[in-house]
């Protein structure tokens, strides 16, 4: 077995859109993958079938990132069935849309819990345990950029996950581990299209000078590239993914 194909990468949120195309991207690259998932079992499981019909080796791992205790269980279970890991990807999010004039506690705290206790979570596991030479991918947005009204807490969730990802990329100093950040623009996902009208969905993708929305095979790529052997000077740093648009 290659170096290439004995590393094992943890993606979360991985059952559907961005992460599944990353799983499935890292998977093709000779990873092995551990697909975690908070709910949809059909999705990841099917996930993984379709990983291993092509030659790849995959794993499921159901996990709630917001909850300290079940991300060490999912990576007990990746070290117990791969013998370590080396990559994290840090994809598991939740978008809820209001103005803050009209944002409940329910919108601001369930945000909170995923996408920045979540993501401090896995942080934190991975700075543990991740193997030497290892990477950590963030997941940021580029509304971090563009401020969009109604997307203030969602926005303020990711500049928190950006910020973490600069002083964790210091923090690991002297294991040759890498960490950034990539931050999509509007991407064609369920998470992003739903309850937009096409009419809404055609100005999102007219904001950025290539004229369409991202894919998740494009953030995919993205990611590819900094746990690639290509992106190893790449440290520390928010990658915008997003044709343009800010």
């Amino acid at each position: 077995m290659t170096d290439k194909t004995s590393k094992v990468a943890i993606v979360t949120g991985a059952s559907r859109g961005i992460g599944a195309a990353v799983a499935e991207r890292l998977a093709a690259d000779g990873f092995m993958v551990v697909i975690n998932y908070s709910g949809d079992t059909k999705s990841a499981e099917t996930l993984a079938r379709k990983i291993e019909a092509k030659g790849g080796r995959a794993l499921t791992a159901r996990a709630d990132v917001s909850e300290p205790q079940a991300v060490r269980g999912m990576f007990d279970t990746t070290e117990a069935a791969f013998g370590g890991v080396d990559v994290l990807v840090n994809n598991a999010g939740i978008m809820k849309l209001a103005r803050i004039a009209d944002s409940d506690d329910a919108l601001f705290d369930q945000q909170i819990a995923v996408n920045l206790k979540g993501s401090f979570n896995a942080m934190r596991e991975a700075a543990r345990r991740l193997r030497d030479g290892g990477r950590i991918v963030n997941f940021s947005t580029s509304v971090v950029g563009t401020r969009l009204e109604t997307y203030a807490v969602y926005a303020a969730t990711k500049s928190a996950v950006e910020t973490m990802t600069a002083i964790l990329s210091k923090e690991l100093r002297g294991r040759n581990i890498t960490v950034n950040a990539v931050a999509p623009g509007p991407t064609a996902t369920d998470l992003f299209l739903n309850g937009k009208s096409p009419e809404l969905v055609d100005r999102f993708a007219k904001m950025n000078p290539l004229e369409r929305l991202g894919t998740p095979e494009d953030i995919a790529s993205a990611v590819a590239f900094l746990v690639g052997p290509d992106g190893g000077w790449i440290n520390g740093q928010v990658l915008r993914a997003n044709g343009g648009m800010v």
